[in-house]
C-alpha cells in the first residue's frame, strides 16, 4: 500500500536544480521572483510561529501550556492537493502527518461545503494520525469565494473520554475504549460556535473546564494565522503566495533527493523490538524494515512487521510515514524542511493491520509514538552500518509514559499525565559529539515541565531527577546518560505505566560504539509504621530489594538490574497499579548509544566524565581503557589519569 504524495515538480524535471533555473524559469513556475519567495516563505513561517506563540501564552492545560504539545501549519489548496508547505517549529509527530489530516478531512467534508470563517475538526488517527487526544483544527482561507488555503493547528486535548482518565495506557482494547471519535465536522461555523459539536465533545470529556478556553484559544490563533495568510496575498498577489507555497515544498523534495542520493545503492534490513502489548507478555512485537536504495529513491517496506497488536499500542500508516521521514533525516540531513515535498523521493510499502498500519476496531491505537519510534530504530538499524562515520546511535526509545489520577484526602480529584514517568532522556552520539542527555524522543519536540508546576497540580514532590551514573552507551562520542526520576506520592493513586522497550537496548550504537543499557521501573511502597515523608532512596543495588518491580530485566533476589540473567518484568502485569500515600515511583530510562570505538575517545574527556560523574573510576577503565586515580566525590579536583596504567589497559590484546 503505497501512501505518499507524488505530486510532480512544477519546474518540469525533477533532475533541474532550483538554483540552476533561469530567473525567467523560476517566475514562471513560481509566479514571483527568488527574493519575494524568500520573503513569503519567512512571512509565513512568522505566521504559524505567531500562532504557537500565541496559544501558548493563553494555553489552559498542562500538557499544552507545559509540555508544547500542539503544532501549526499552513497548507494550500485543493486544486494544489493540499501541499503542507510551512510548519511551526514544534511536534514533528503531529507536524508529518498534517498535511494527510488536512486532506483527507477536508475532502470526506467537502471543500464545497465550507464557508470563510468555518473551522473543522477532526480527532480520528485513521483519518488523520496520532490518537484521539490530538484534535485537528482547520480552518479555509477564501479569496474572491474561493478556497485558496488552510491554516491548521492540531492540540492534545487533556483528555477525550474513553476507559481511562487523560487517555495514556497500553491496556485499552479497541477504538471504543479509547474515547471520543470525531469525524470530520464543524466547530465553528461562519464564526458562530456550533452548538451540537461543543455538546458532542464536552458531554464526552474529563476537566472540559480546561479546554473550554483551550478552544476558544486555538479558534482565535487560526483567525490570526487567516489574516496573516490574507496580508500576505493582498501584499505579493495570489499567484505568487500560492507559487511560494509551491517553492518551499519543491525545496524540502530537492534536499532530500541528493541526501539519498548519498547512500549507496543496495538492499537494507533492520528492525526494532517492542516488549509486549497490554495484555500479556507472551507475544513480542517486531518492526522488520527493508530499504531499496537505488540513484536518488528509495523505498521504505515494512512487510514482515508483526501483526496489528491486542491493545492499544499501534500507531497508523500516516505515523509510520512521519517515523521514516525522521529517520532519514536525522541520518541523511536534518536540514530538511519538513514539508509535503519531503516524502517525494520515497515510497513506504506496508501490509494493512500491522503493528504500525493497524485498523479498527480492534487495532487501537493510543501509545502511537512507541510503534512509530520503533519505525525510526529499525531504519537506524538498517542504514547505520552502510553510512559508517555518518551513523546516528539510538536514544532511550520509549517515553515510558506515566499517568495517574485520584482524590486527595479532601476530596479534591486530581491527574497527573506524561510528568512522573521516564519521558524525557537522551539520544545517541554522532560524529560531531556526545549525546545528549535530557531531551525527548528523536520524532518529538516537547518541553520539560517544571518541577514547580507538577507539584502545584498533583500531590506529588520531586525527589530526585538525575543523570545516572554508568549509562551512556561508551564511544569516542559518549552516549547521552540515562535519566533517574524519584517521585513521592502524598495521596493514593491509580497509575499506568508504559515503558516498550526493556528487553534490548533501544540506544543502539553506531560506527563502532556500543549501545547504552536499559533501565526500569520500580514502586517502592511505604513501610509499616512510616510517615508519608519517607528518606530519599539510593542508587545503590541493595536499596532495590523492597521494591515492587513494574518493569525491566532485574535480578530474582535483590531486584536491580541485572540484563544477562535478570528475570523480564511485565509493565502491564498489572493493568492499574494501585498505590499507598508514601509510595515511591522510580522510573531510569535506556541510555543512549555510544558513536566509535571507545578506546580512541579522548582520556581527557573520560576524566572530565568521571568528575562530573556520568562515568565511575570502574566504568572509566572497564569501557575506555582509562584508570582514573583519586575520589570524585571527595576530591573531584584531585582526579588524575595514570598515564601509564591506562597505555598498558588499552595496548592489551582484545
Amino acid at each position: 500500500m503505497t501512501t505518499l504524495e507524488t505530486t510532480p515538480s512544477t519546474t518540469g524535471s525533477e533532475q533541474t536544480r532550483l538554483r540552476d533555473i533561469s530567473d525567467a524559469e523560476f517566475t514562471g513556475a513560481y509566479g514571483c521572483d527568488r527574493f519575494t519567495a524568500a520573503v513569503i516563505l519567512n512571512r509565513l513561517r512568522y505566521a504559524v510561529e505567531h500562532m504557537s506563540t500565541g496559544f501558548m501564552r493563553e494555553a489552559f492545560s498542562p500538557i499544552i501550556r507545559d509540555w508544547y504539545d500542539f503544532a501549526c501549519t499552513i497548507s494550500g489548496p485543493p486544486r494544489h492537493n493540499y501541499p503542507m508547505a510551512v510548519v511551526s517549529n514544534s511536534l514533528v509527530v503531529f507536524l508529518g502527518t498534517l498535511g494527510d489530516a488536512v486532506r483527507n478531512t477536508v475532502e470526506e467534508f467537502g471543500p464545497e461545503n465550507l464557508s470563510p470563517g468555518d473551522v473543522l475538526i477532526c480527532n480520528d488517527p485513521y483519518r488523520g494520525g496520532t490518537h484521539v487526544n490530538d484534535v485537528c483544527f482547520i480552518r479555509p482561507v477564501f479569496v474572491d469565494g474561493e478556497i485558496v488555503s488552510f491554516v491548521n493547528m492540531r492540540a492534545h486535548q487533556l483528555d477525550m473520554g474513553g476507559t481511562v482518565p487523560g487517555g495514556f495506557s497500553a491496556t485499552k482494547s479497541n477504538v471504543y475504549e479509547n474515547g471520543l471519535v470525531i469525524p470530520p465536522m464543524l466547530l465553528w461555523s461562519r464564526d458562530e460556535p456550533v452548538r451540537s459539536t461543543f455538546s458532542l465533545i464536552f458531554d464526552n470529556t474529563r476537566w472540559g473546564g480546561m479546554l473550554l478556553p483551550d478552544f476558544k484559544s486555538i479558534y482565535q490563533q487560526l483567525a490570526l494565522g487567516e489574516r496573516l495568510v490574507l496580508e500576505n496575498i493582498e501584499r505579493y498577489g495570489l499567484d505568487a503566495y500560492l507559487g511560494t507555497l509551491t517553492y518551499a515544498c519543491d525545496t524540502s523534495a530537492e534536499r532530500m533527493r541528493d541526501a539519498i542520493a548519498l547512500v549507496p545503492d543496495g538492499e537494507y534490513t533492520g528492525s526494532a523490538l517492542i516488549d509486549a502489548d497490554g495484555l500479556d507478555d507472551s507475544i513480542d512485537y517486531t518492526v522488520q524494515v527493508t530499504l531499496r536504495k537505488q540513484g536518488q529513491d528509495i523505498e521504505v517496506d515494512l512487510s514482515g512487521t508483526s501483526a496489528q497488536a491486542r491493545t492499544c499500542i499501534n500507531c497508523g500508516v500516516l505515523d509510520a510515514k512521519t517515523a521514516v521521514g525522521v529517520a532519514l533525516t536525522m541520518l541523511l540531513d536534518p536540514e530538511v524542511p519538513f514539508t509535503s515535498g519531503t516524502w517525494r523521493n520515497i515510497d513506504l510499502a506496508t501490509p494493512p493491520g500491522t503493528l504500525v498500519s493497524s485498523l479498527p476496531p480492534d487495532g487501537g491505537i493510543m501509545m502511537f509514538w512507541e510503534a512509530s519510534g520503533a519505525v525510526v530504530s529499525a531504519v537506524f538499524d538498517a542504514l547505520n552500518p552502510a553510512l559508517g562515520e555518518k551513523g546516528v546511535a539510538g536514544d532511550y526509545g520509549s517515553t515510558n509514559t506515566h499517568n495517574a489520577s485520584g482524590v486527595t484526602a479532601d476530596g479534591t480529584p486530581w491527574t497527573s499525565a506524561t510528568q512522573c514517568g521516564g519521558e524525557h532522556g537522551p539520544w545517541g552520539a554522532t560524529k560531531e559529539g556526545d549525546g545528549d542527555s535530557y531531551t525527548v524522543l528523536f520524532f518529538l519536540n516537547n518541553l520539560d515541565p517544571a518541577t514547580e508546576t507538577i507539584e502545584h497540580d498533583s500531590p506529588v514532590v520531586m525527589l530526585r531527577k538525575e543523570h545516572a551514573i554508568d549509562t551512556g552507551g561508551p564511544g569516542t562520542f559518549r552516549g547521552g546518560a540515562a535519566n533517574l526520576k524519584d517521585t513521592l506520592w502524598l495521596s493514593e493513586g491509580n497509575h499506568y505505566l508504559s515503558p516498550f522497550r526493556t528487553k534490548v537496548p533501544s540506544g543502539v550504537g553506531a560506527n563502532g560504539g556500543e549501545p547504552g543499557p536499559n533501565g526500569a521501573i520500580w514502586i517502592f511502597p511505604p513501610r509499616d509504621g512510616a510517615d508519608d515523608r519517607p528518606a530519599m532512596l539510593g542508587t545503590t543495588p541493595d536499596v532495590y530489594a523492597t521494591s515492587t518491580p513494574v518493569a525491566g530485566v532485574l535480578d530474582p533476589v535483590t531486584k536491580a538490574l541485572d540484563p544477562v540473567d535478570g528475570e523480564y518484568h511485565y509493565f502491564a502485569s498489572r493493568q492499574v497499579w494501585q498505590t499507598k500515600t508514601g509510595s515511591i515511583l522510580r522510573c531510569l530510562t535506556n541510555g543512549g548509544g555510544g558513536w566509535g570505538d571507545p578506546f580512541a575517545r579522548d582520556p581527557e574527556r573520560v576524566l572530565a566524565d568521571v568528575r562530573n560523574e556520568y562515568v565511575s573510576v570502574a566504568g572509566a577503565a572497564r569501557d575506555y581503557g582509562v584508570v582514573v586515580i583519586g575520589d570524585p566525590r571527595s576530591d573531584p579536583e584531585g582526579l588524575r589519569i595514570d598515564v601509564q596504567a591506562t597505555a598498558a589497559l588499552r595496548n592489551q590484546p582484545s
